[in-house]
């Protein structure tokens, strides 16, 4: 059945309005008819032809290279390409980049290689949401393959028994949420004032979710002599607040894209009297080319409702949100990731952070609070320079 679509074209960077005040679609057009042209951060002078690095270029272990050749990199991002020398110099770094950019690499090659040549060293990287710090973890793993370097994933929903006792191993590198990071302090089983390295990852997310005070206490533990990494895809008061007592005259490093927006094609989806909003997702999956798709809605109880009307009808689809544990959660992950579904559905929590390859279409079932929500959740598409399609029921 073809589907009758209400479009509207974007193309360039753009910046949305924060809010939506209504789930109609006048409201909708209005806030996208709205947007303005944000003005690149960087102009370089067509002129000058920029130098490609390799990572050979890196004075990087041969181990290391090797286990980043096998994971199919070729040359760096531009992230990495300043990134890695900054952090090899000791320096504390402020890194200004979505997720998407290549970012994770960035730190976690430098670290892996100075842990490796330096095992008295320690680092901790803290993340805003559970699937970042195993997503986090799970890159760690494969660039430190055959290295002998330890990690620990620190975050909830898994046994904080467990988590203390793989402590006790002396880890190379601790990964977590700030939740579980502070249980883990409040149990004695985590001392701050052992690491030589402190990444804080997405922090105005953190801020965002209201662990502010949790990242101030953190830092209030961390040694004075320690090298501070610090990556967010925005810089506004609150975080410069963290800034200002967490790095000592940084390198900034900026490669902030609008969230790919210009690679990403929008559409609006109008739910039409008589017309089953249902009905009308299901004939869209069931179209050619919605090979790999991730559906947005508000409510945990809506999602899981949803997921098995799908099931039902023969879709394969899994959902993650807050009533999942994190075991449930990261098998309908892996399964999405392996093409073993073709359709994850979640709430908001899974709109940022994680970074799953080829994803064709993101389909926004209900729609977001804030136009910010909307950018992070299309931003699931559109990576890696490829072209993604989002979607936006109104009724």
């Amino acid at each position: 059945m073809k589907q009758k679509f209400y479009h509207q074209k974007h193309s360039g960077n753009r910046r949305f309005p924060r809010k939506i005040q209504s789930a109609s679609k006048a409201d909708l057009l209005a806030a996208i008819a709205s947007v303005e042209v944000i003005k690149k951060e960087h102009k370089t002078d067509e002129n000058i032809i920029p130098v490609e690095k390799k990572f050979e270029d890196f004075s990087l272990s041969s181990v290391l290279l090797e286990n980043i050749q096998n994971k199919g990199y070729e040359r760096p991002t531009p992230i990495q390409q300043d990134g890695i020398p900054a952090i090899q110099s000791g320096q504390d770094v402020i890194g200004i980049a979505n997720t998407g950019t290549g970012k994770t690499a960035a730190f976690l090659i430098p670290l892996v290689d100075s842990i490796y040549k330096n095992k008295m060293q320690k680092v901790l990287i803290i993340a805003p949401t559970r699937e970042l710090a195993v997503q986090i973890n799970d890159e760690l793993k494969s660039f430190a393959r055959k290295m002998g370097i330890l990690s620990v994933l620190c975050i909830g929903g898994m046994s904080l028994g467990r988590q203390k006792g793989e402590l006790k191993q002396h880890p190379h590198f601790v990964i977590g949420t700030p939740g579980r990071i502070k249980d883990l302090i409040g149990e004695r089983a985590l001392n701050l004032s052992q690491f030589t390295h402190v990444v804080l990852d997405e922090t105005d997310r953190m801020v965002d979710i209201g662990f502010i005070a949790d990242i101030k206490y953190f830092i209030s533990l961390l040694p004075q002599r320690r090298q501070s990494l610090f990556f967010s895809a925005t810089v506004g008061p609150k975080v410069k607040e963290i800034l200002g007592t967490f790095v000592h005259s940084p390198i900034t490093i900026s490669v902030k894209k609008e969230e790919h927006i210009e690679n990403i094609h929008q559409d609006i989806i109008t739910v039409e009297n008589g017309y089953r909003k249902i009905d009308k997702l299901h004939d869209l999956l069931a179209s050619e080319g919605f090979e790999k798709v991730i559906i947005f809605g508000r409510t945990k109880w809506g999602m899981q409702k949803l997921t098995n009307e799908l099931v039902h009808r023969g879709f394969k689809a899994g959902v993650i949100h807050g009533n999942k544990n994190q075991n449930q959660r990261q098998r309908v992950l892996q399964q999405f990731k392996n093409d073993e579904i073709q359709i994850l559905l979640a709430t908001d929590v899974a709109s940022r952070g994680l970074d799953i390859p080829d994803v064709t279409h993101v389909i926004n079932y209900d729609m977001p609070a804030s136009m910010e929500d909307y950018t992070h959740r299309i931003g699931r598409t559109g990576r890696a320079e490829k072209k993604g399609i989002a979607l936006t029921f109104v009724e």
